[in-house]
């Protein structure tokens, strides 16, 4: 009877096994799904333009760019335009039937090392399909070879992928950790009494609890990127002011999160299970740190809009895998700007001047 009584430890017991098998069996997927592709197709022949067609026609490739320019590849994978690339080499056919080989080089990008191998893989299969349905009959045994390069990461790595959300995930518990417990805590020794009572208005005191951590979630984030770059050796291609920037508003926002989570809660022990368990999953599994966003039902998707994490560790792998500047990440930032304010609004209107 006390427990069903207790509705936080029926929460517990029972939601949070629904929300694990959620996460889990939607987010967690090695497919890849919805695959941006452009081509390069100098040759426009008959053989080139039917491989084409069997790219569109296949349920996991979207076709989005014509390419003109062979000069330009890169700038469509740091404009996020494309997932892939199919490069023909001049005069296809030709070499095909006369020399009875050509290339098709696939150009994928490889700060994530599984999907971009995945999404070669399926390419490759799509290539050998057609050519055993086409091309094999041939008397001079014509043969298709595909090349599959990996652009920033040739040598695929893992952590060039999974440190930018390492850190994310680190700085989301960490910083919103500290900080929910921390008019919590005032709130259980009493002390929080006297603050109320005095003449210091809501907003001094939640900055007065925001700014010590701050200056500790900014020597975390300096020892986090030390160990990247000296230890596990993911590369700085980036600018680090813009990496500091992005951070910093990062960091901002979770102090303010953990503020928000300790003005709704009235225990320590609580507030350490919203920020700790119940921040873990959700940025682990919906953030793209480990499986792609593309490949989970639209309404995680939606959920995972709403993680500030998702857009901080988008933006980081852009600075220091792509060495893309700040023109390239505006969008993530104005995003993580805006959180930021709601999060810092939200908790000062929930903040309580009166403790009941």
């Amino acid at each position: 009877m006390h427990i069903w009584r207790d509705k936080r430890t029926i929460l517990v017991v029972i939601g949070l096994p629904i929300m694990q098998m959620i996460l889990f069996g939607f987010a967690i997927s090695t497919e890849v799904r919805n695959v941006r592709f452009g081509v390069f197709n100098p040759s426009q022949d008959a053989v080139t333009l039917k491989l084409e067609e069997h790219f569109r026609n296949n349920l996991y490739f979207t076709h989005v760019e014509d390419i003109t320019n062979p000069n330009h590849y890169v700038d469509y994978f740091k404009q996020d335009k494309v997932d892939m690339i199919l490069v023909f080499e001049n005069n296809f056919e030709y070499k095909l039937v006369h020399q009875g080989k050509a290339h098709i080089q696939i150009l994928t990008d490889g700060i994530d090392p599984n999907s971009s191998t995945a999404i070669a893989n399926y390419a490759n299969q799509i290539i050998q399909k057609f050519q055993r349905e086409n091309i094999i009959q041939a008397p001079t045994g014509n043969i298709i070879i595909p090349q599959i390069r990996l652009l920033y990461n040739p040598q695929m790595k893992s952590a060039f992928n999974f440190v930018p959300g390492v850190m994310g995930l680190i700085l989301t518990i960490i910083c919103a950790m500290m900080t929910a417990v921390s008019i919590v805590r005032e709130k259980e020794r009493g002390s929080m009494e006297v603050l109320l009572v005095s003449p210091i208005k809501p907003i001094y005191i939640m900055i007065s609890k925001m700014l010590p951590y701050l200056v500790i979630s900014v020597f975390i984030m300096l020892l986090i990127i030390l160990l990247s770059v000296f230890m596990l050796g993911v590369p700085m291609a980036g600018s680090y002011f813009t990496f500091s920037l992005v951070s910093l508003v990062f960091v901002i926002a979770m102090l303010a999160l953990g503020l928000l989570i300790s003005t709704l809660v009235e225990n320590q022990v609580i507030a350490l299970l919203i920020s700790g368990m119940g921040l873990m999953m959700p940025t682990a599994l919906l953030t793209g740190m480990i499986f792609p966003i593309d490949n989970m039902p639209w309404l995680l998707r939606t959920i995972s809009m709403f993680l500030p994490a998702r857009w901080f560790i988008a933006a980081i792998r852009k600075i220091m895998i792509e060495g893309l500047d700040f023109m390239y990440i505006y969008k993530e930032f104005i995003i993580l700007c805006l959180m930021t304010l709601a999060l810092l609004v939200v908790s000062l209107k929930k903040f309580k001047i009166r403790l009941e």
